[in-house]
């Protein structure tokens, strides 16, 4: 594995990069892009693989046709609702038609939300997130930040990203409330479909009535499709309009439509698929806090957020991983509120975690399978890596 591509640029480097590098190695286990592992299901894949030819020969429906079919699906209104191809690219247009002068948001965070603003010149009020109090969001305090920056929008995420920190939804119309002053307030769910701490965890249905909210939402990390690139965005008709008219009237592909005109169909395989990642997440979280001086943050997205212990940096820790286990981490330290002592770990199936466990644990404490009990990992780690 070519370790080189690593450190050539500030994103991560693709998984498609990472193949090419690989010489005829195994491809990596990726637990640095969060996709979910179980969905779509393999009799998904193979209809869509019997369809390959169409999807990829014909043009798509223009995208007013694929929303109304989400919209149709999820229970939205077509006026409230602007799809586009990935969220980046929604990000983008909103940071363009939206945003005039300044834009609040808490780091860490997904880092589209400070660069996109400061690629176009706009004042960044950057609230750093406490590690002391676990990155967790507090209302009030970032209200006073925002009224003393004098910022003009205000971004959350929620679940955050890279922490997975999780604001309860009264707490976030709370925070509506309090900014309802402001041009726009921008609640990105990218990954609110991984939540499990309360039922009906989105505010969807009150952007579409608010006058200055938008919710963001993801389709290809809570589908396991990264790769076709599609996202939503809800708001009032006003807001979403403004966005809506500003994107190309065929900005999504064949795969996002097809994808789209399915979900009815394999909704009980997707809500499925979210319960085994939820399992999969609590058991993760007990198994790395396990492990001697290793911090591990509660996360209601589909990804941990770790310390390493004192002394230990994340550079060679992913490079060791990759290059001896293939295994493939995102080290934190271009993030801005972290540092390449962290680490986002994807959640992932249990077999995965066994090599992962198995790397950290020979890099961490030098030691060796035979030596893993002594490092104080309790009996199901113990099983779950030596099985």
């Amino acid at each position: 594995m070519e370790l080189s591509l690593l450190r050539a640029q500030a994103h991560s480097p693709s998984y498609f990069s990472l193949l090419r590098s690989s010489s005829g190695e195994r491809a990596p286990v990726d637990f640095c892009i969060p996709c979910n592992p179980y969905f779509p299901t393999p009799e998904i894949f193979e209809h869509l693989g019997r369809n390959l030819e169409t999807i990829l020969k014909f043009y798509p429906s223009d995208a007013g046709t694929i929303t109304e079919e989400l919209c149709s699906t999820l229970g939205l209104h077509p006026k409230t609702v602007a799809m586009g191809n990935g969220s980046t690219e929604l990000i983008t247009w909103i940071d363009h038609l939206l945003v005039r002068e300044s834009l609040a948001v808490p780091i860490p965070t997904f880092g589209r939300w400070t660069d996109q603003p400061l690629e176009t010149g706009k004042r960044v009020d950057m609230y750093p997130l406490q590690e002391s109090r676990n990155f967790t969001l507090d209302v009030n305090d970032y209200v006073s930040f925002i009224r003393t920056r004098g910022s003009r929008v205000a971004v959350i995420c929620n679940p955050n990203n890279p922490d997975g920190g999780y604001l309860p939804k009264h707490e976030v119309l709370r925070l509506l409330d309090q900014l309802i002053d402001l041009d726009l307030v921008i609640v990105d769910e990218s990954f609110g479909d991984f939540v499990d701490a309360e039922p009906y965890p989105g505010i969807a249905t009150e952007a579409a009535v608010r006058p200055n909210v938008i919710v963001l939402r993801s389709l290809g990390k809570n589908f396991g499709l990264h790769g076709i690139r599609f996202g939503y965005m809800v708001a009032n008709p006003a807001l979403a309009g403004r966005v809506r008219d500003a994107l190309p009237k065929w900005n999504l592909n064949s795969f996002a439509e097809v994808v789209v005109f399915m979900m009815r169909q394999f909704m009980p395989e997707y809500q499925e698929s979210l319960r085994r990642l939820g399992n999969d997440r609590r058991a993760m979280f007990q198994q790395l806090s396990t492990m001697p001086g290793l911090s591990v943050f509660a996360s209601q997205g589909n990804f941990l957020l770790v310390k390493l212990p004192p002394g230990h940096d994340g550079v060679p820790l992913r490079d060791h991983l990759l290059a001896e286990h293939g295994v493939y981490v995102r080290e934190c330290g271009n993030k801005l509120g972290t540092t390449s002592q962290f680490l986002r770990l994807v959640v992932r199936p249990q077999e995965d975690v066994r090599r992962l466990l198995i790397g950290m644990t020979q890099f961490l404490y030098s030691g060796s399978l035979h030596e893993i009990p002594v490092i104080g990992l309790h009996h199901r780690a113990v099983n779950s890596i030596s099985a």
